[in-house]
């Protein structure tokens, strides 16, 4: 058997189908009314899938189902971790921010990163619906899609919750903070 980029060897695929089904049990007011054996028949059936799974795992994401869409037959998940997950962090937003800057550059972006894993930052709309299931993001923030007329301006949104509230704000596409990061979202 040949592995590829996008694919988990035996023993990586059963530790995070072991970790994601501990992780669904421990949360099931994320997911109420879904089965885990649809979800990893779904999974095992998407290896590409799986290997973004664990991309978002190995950098803090603590990735969970948070729904399912009935029309397309797939499973949503969201990065669930308390705060911005950790090694998404300090990253400008997009590829034309990082190429802009003159000076101090960070490593990667959130939007490059994200092509990378497989994912996409989630929407305002996703990042409100995840602040339902729990309190997230209280100590960092996260960028969010930003609309085309604000990132051709210069700007990107992100968010955050503070004093029991979710807050978008707006900042240059170009600026990077070790508390701010990105969340994704990923259809199985």
């Amino acid at each position: 058997m040949t592995i590829t980029h996008n694919e988990l060897k035996l023993e990586q695929r059963e530790e995070l189908l072991k970790t994601l089904k501990a992780r669904f049990e421990k949360n099931m007011n994320r997911h109420e009314g879904l089965e885990w054996e649809n979800i990893v028949a779904k999974l095992e059936a998407n290896p590409d899938k799986l290997w973004s799974l664990n991309e978002m795992e190995g950098t803090g994401g603590e990735p969970d189902v948070v729904g399912y869409n009935q029309e397309t037959g797939t499973y949503i998940f969201y990065d669930c971790s308390a705060e911005s997950p950790k090694g998404r962090r300090s990253l400008c937003f997009d590829r034309k921010a990082l190429d802009a800057r003159k000076n101090h550059k960070p490593e990667n972006t959130a939007m490059d990163l994200a092509a990378t894993i497989g994912i996409e930052l989630l929407t305002e709309e996703q990042y409100r619906e995840l602040q339902k299931l729990g309190n997230f993001d209280l100590k960092t923030s996260s960028w969010v899609q930003t609309p085309d007329n604000i990132r051709k301006l210069g700007g990107a949104l992100f968010c955050d919750r503070r004093y029991d509230t979710v807050f978008v704000y707006h900042n240059g596409a170009d600026s990077y903070y070790a508390a701010r990061g990105f969340r994704g979202s990923l259809r199985v």
